[in-house]
């Protein structure tokens, strides 16, 4: 074996494990398999033109080489990004732990307790700082966030001002300039006017429905809101507020005003600055939005044995089942990211965030006051941790700063604005304060003892107390915290654990040597506004990976910034849009979506301002083509896109597929592909060869940035040459097309740090390794599909029987036996599995992905818990629900009671394979009871015996 070859090590299946296998498949070699699967016409003539692949050793050495070109700054340039310093505790036990990054959504509250805590801690501590009643488990970052609440507010209108047309939305001029290019994005499409001013001069006139504040500005300044937001409520206006989380744990909370939604992020809870990402946004609103708040709630509920359980509250609302009602596409949060800025105020508590934020209060205080006293005129009349200064000229201060390693923010020829932050130290504040005076050919004096005036004004300092729960107040030395974290990881099933077989979700290895760069402060502590000649290295990376993505996909051009799959959708459709308008067709508003696409491609249709045409599927599974050619003709003079998935989400190669993407093109439309599936097409076809003109990538399945219990994601999108001018832009760096849109995340390059784990899982695989990789996930998938022959019915294959790398099982003619499709889930906890996913995209149904890192082992373990677990069903009858099935999962707890009264032995309940008792995961929970907690819901910290007796 070349240890030095890193697909040997990400690819499960070995030389020795093929024979059996393709034995099993009924096939000569992985060849014959690819050809029975993938339909000739769409296969790829030659190799992708990608280097060979390299070893850990030379990725890590060269990622050192790149990462020596970026320049650590101490940079005080604000505007809602800011240093903060992750307490090594939470870096190794979460950030740095594949129990807590592997772990995917908790859609299975049983096997996610731990991490389902977390974020109700997160929860809480925003609901707290922000004086709201609900907040969401996070969003993904300030911007969205911000966009968010201006669509929420939008769709709470009253009913006088939905039938007056009422669409006017107030923005503070004093919001960062990367949320307003946000804002503009998603309001053109939904026919929201964006009205910009000065917060002193609006007028409350009854054609606004919402109003944005920024709180404190985005130079600093400090504004008492009161009064704006009583005069608004009294015009029935409804106002959100930007705020900065530090600033909060001594500022009024903005709750205090009763507003109607507080956004923001939490990156400087802990959270690397990465060039712009990944970091936690946040959203607090009031209870009576709880149908309307985007992104994921985590609420309490009970389980069967009516003890506390937390779950993922309300899905009803969220957009994988409101499809085209949805008023936002958000799927992927910023778990892993929230969970570590919750765990940031664990473990400094509600004293700890007290002492950091009166030490950066402070030091900018001192920083002011000393200004002052050298003759500088500072402006903010009040602060927290932002000042701005009037020097003679930034043009000579820039040169001193920079020559001293120092960013600030250059707002104009005259004007430079100072964000300070945890990391700041006396030092460093010396060596600012010596720019001003060397730039101004100023000599140093003694000062003597310098009197700090207060900053903040009375009414606006935090007069309530904040974080009171327990859990804020019991885990501050790093042991404690450390077990606490421990505790919570033994909750919760990883891939750490065992496969996660989620169809359409791709959980794959995340590989150590992809994820170690991100501790590095070469690559975290990088601002995304620095100037690019600081940022070299990180250029690099994203350039090449740019051009890795386009030699993947086959397009012309990639935007690396949106921060999700579901943005990319958006941010697709968006290009699309703009593209049509180019050409004098801004009419083109119908986008066909066949009925089995995904949750969030009629979300992100509608967000887009297009209008949602679904076309069937026939009995196969495919694009019904009769339907879909009679649509076409019917909206031939509007018709601006068809969404398709491929291959398809029912795991098929359809191959009618370019006779599809011609109709769409002789029509005038264009073809969006859905990336979802991408794990099937690498190096052996593409969107541009199959039709399509863009398509989003998931780099948080494909190409192996970790799911994190449900983000980070990155979904960037690659676009065919005629869209390249129109992909997106951002204000403060030039970045995109020459005719680009407005921006579709914050930062330009969106989360570029984790960037860093798909630019080495290309970079080591290389051309060949990235083809076997996918042979190896459509190898897996048949394997385990003919594994399963006989006892289980594969809904869908392609026309010669085989899978793609996904197949679904049905497990509807088990309802006989008074077994459902859940029933099957939960007790494949039992043997120690994540359930596949469930019911999607056909109820009663399983959809299974084993991916091409998983062993012949793994792979046998799994089939072997589905064909015990068939024969349970056997053994089951509708009359009779006392069994395995109906009881699972099995607790530790259920197993150790003095009682047992059930039908079948201990034994069975938990231990029904050989391979269990190895490696026993014991759930921490029962079943929950969902509709219980969707009657009584409770999103924070809360004393247990007051919930229970709700």
């Amino acid at each position: 074996m070349n240890t030095e070859v890193f697909a040997a090590r990400h690819i499960g299946i070995t030389e020795r494990d093929l024979p059996q296998m393709l034995e099993t498949i009924g096939v000569e070699n992985v060849e014959q398999l690819i050809n029975e699967t993938i339909p000739d016409d769409i296969k790829l003539k030659k190799p992708l033109d990608l280097p060979e692949g390299i070893s850990e050793h030379e990725f890590l050495n060269h990622l050192q080489d790149l990462a020596k070109k970026n320049k650590v700054f101490k940079t005080y340039i604000g505007l809602g990004y800011h240093e903060s310093l992750t307490p090594s505790a939470i870096k190794r036990n979460i950030l740095e732990n594949p129990g807590w990054y592997t772990a995917y959504t908790p859609y299975q509250a049983e096997i996610a307790q731990g991490r389902l805590e977390a974020l109700l801690n997160f929860q809480t501590m925003v609901s707290d700082l922000t004086g709201m009643e609900l907040a969401n488990a996070s969003l993904l970052d300030e911007s969205t966030a911000a966009a968010e609440a201006m669509s929420m507010l939008f769709e709470v209108r009253s009913r006088q001002q939905k039938k007056g047309d009422v669409v006017k939305f107030f923005v503070s001029e004093e919001i960062l300039p990367q949320t307003i290019s946000l804002l503009e994005t998603r309001a053109t499409p939904l026919g929201i006017e964006l009205v910009l001013g000065n917060h002193e001069d609006f007028d409350f006139s009854d054609e606004f429905f919402g109003a944005l504040l920024q709180y404190p500005g985005k130079h600093g300044q400090l504004n008492d809101y009161a009064s704006f937001v009583e005069k608004a409520k009294a015009k029935e206006i409804k106002v959100a507020v930007a705020a900065d989380i530090l600033s909060l744990v001594m500022l009024t909370p903005p709750g205090e005003w009763e507003v109607d939604a507080v956004v923001g992020t939490t990156q400087r809870f802990g959270i690397p600055l990465g060039y712009g990402g990944p970091h936690a946004a946040f959203f607090a609103t009031k209870e009576a939005y709880k149908r309307n708040i985007p992104g994921r709630i985590i609420g309490i509920t009970k389980d069967t044995d009516g003890n506390p359980a937390l779950r993922m509250a309300l899905q009803t609302r969220e957009q994988h089942i409101k499809r085209d009602k949805a008023t936002s596409n958000i799927c992927t949060a910023q778990v892993l990211l929230a969970v570590m800025a919750g765990m940031y105020a664990v473990y400094h508590g509600p004293e700890g965030l007290k002492y950091i934020a009166n030490k950066v209060h402070n030091n900018t205080k001192k920083l002011a006051k000393t200004l002052e006293a050298y003759g500088f005129e500072q402006l903010n009349s009040a602060y927290f941790d932002t000042i701005q200064v009037k020097v003679k000229n930034t043009k000579q201060l820039k040169e001193v700063a920079e020559s001293k390693s120092i960013n600030l923010h250059y707002i104009d020829d005259s004007t430079v604005s100072i964000s300070l932050n945890e990391a700041v130290s006396n030092s460093d504040l010396d060596v600012l304060i010596s720019c001003f005076l060397e730039s101004h050919s100023l000599k140093e004096k003694s000062l003597g003892e310098i009197e700090l005036d207060e900053a903040i004004p009375f009414d606006l300092q935090r007069k309530t107390p904040f974080m009171a729960h327990e859990v804020f107040n019991s885990y501050h030395s790093e042991t404690e915290l450390m077990r606490y974290i421990k505790k919570l990881e033994r909750k919760d099933l990883a891939l750490n654990q065992s496969m996660i077989s989620l169809g359409s979700c791709t959980m794959k290895l995340n590989a150590a040597s992809e994820m170690l760069p991100l501790s590095w402060a070469e690559w975290g502590n990088i601002h995304p506004f620095v100037p690019i000649n600081q940022a070299e290295g990180y250029q690099e990376v994203l350039k090449s990976l740019e051009e890795q993505l386009n030699v993947i996909t086959g397009f012309s051009a990639t935007s690396l910034q949106p921060n999700s799959g579901a943005q990319g959708e958006y941010a697709g459709l968006m290009v699309i849009r703009a593209y049509h308008k180019s050409r004098g067709e801004e009419h083109r508003n119908i986008c066909l979506i066949p009925a089995s696409a995904h949750g969030t491609n009629p979300a992100s249709a509608v967000m887009a301002g297009m209008k949602v045409v679904v076309t069937k599927t026939d009995e196969k599974g495919n694009i019904d083509m009769g339907d879909l050619t009679a649509k076409v003709e019917q909206y031939a003079d509007n018709l601006a896109a068809l969404m398709v998935t491929y291959p398809s989400t029912h795991g098929v190669f359809e191959s009618s597929i370019k006779q599809i993407t011609k109709l769409i093109h002789d029509n005038g439309g264009q073809v969006y592909m859905d990336g979802a599936n991408m794990n099937a097409q690498v190096g052996l076809t593409n969107p541009a060869t199959i039709g399509a003109d863009v398509c989003h990538l998931n780099l948080h399945k494909t190409f192996a940035i970790p799911h994190g219990g449900g983000g980070p994601g990155v979904g960037p999108i690659c676009v065919a040459e005629q869209l390249k001018p129109f992909l997106p832009s951002n204000p403060v760096i030039e970045t995109g097309g020459e005719n680009a849109i407005t921006a579709i995340s914050g930062a330009p390059w969106g989360s570029s740090l984790v960037c860093l784990i798909s630019y080495g899982y290309i970079k080591m695989l290389g051309s060949k390794g990235l083809t076997k990789a996918t042979e190896a996930a459509i190898l897996n998938a048949n394997y385990i599909k003919d594994r399963l022959k006989g006892k289980f019915d594969v809904l869908y294959t392609g026309e010669r029987g085989r899978a793609a790398h996904e197949m679904i099982i049905d497990c509807r003619p088990f309802k006989a036996n008074g077994i459902e499709v859940t029933d099957i889930a939960k007790r494949l906890i039992d043997y120690g599995f994540h359930a596949p996913t469930v019911s999607f995209p056909v109820a009663g149904t399983l959809m299974i992905e084993p991916t091409e890192s998983e062993s012949r082992a793994e792979l046998d373990r799994f089939c072997d818990a589905l064909l015990s677990i068939r024969e349970e069903i056997d053994e089951a009858s509708a009359d009779e629900t006392d069994n395995v099935l109906k009881n699972a999962p099995h607790t530790l707890g259920m197993l150790t009671s003095d009682s047992w009264s059930h039908s079948y032995s201990r034994e069975k309940a938990a231990f029904p394979l050989p391979y269990v008792a190895e490696n026993k995961f014991w759930p921490s929970i029962r079943r929950t009871d969902e509709a219980f907690g969707d009657r009584n819901l409770m999103c924070t910290c809360t004393p247990i015996e007051e919930y229970m007796e709700a």
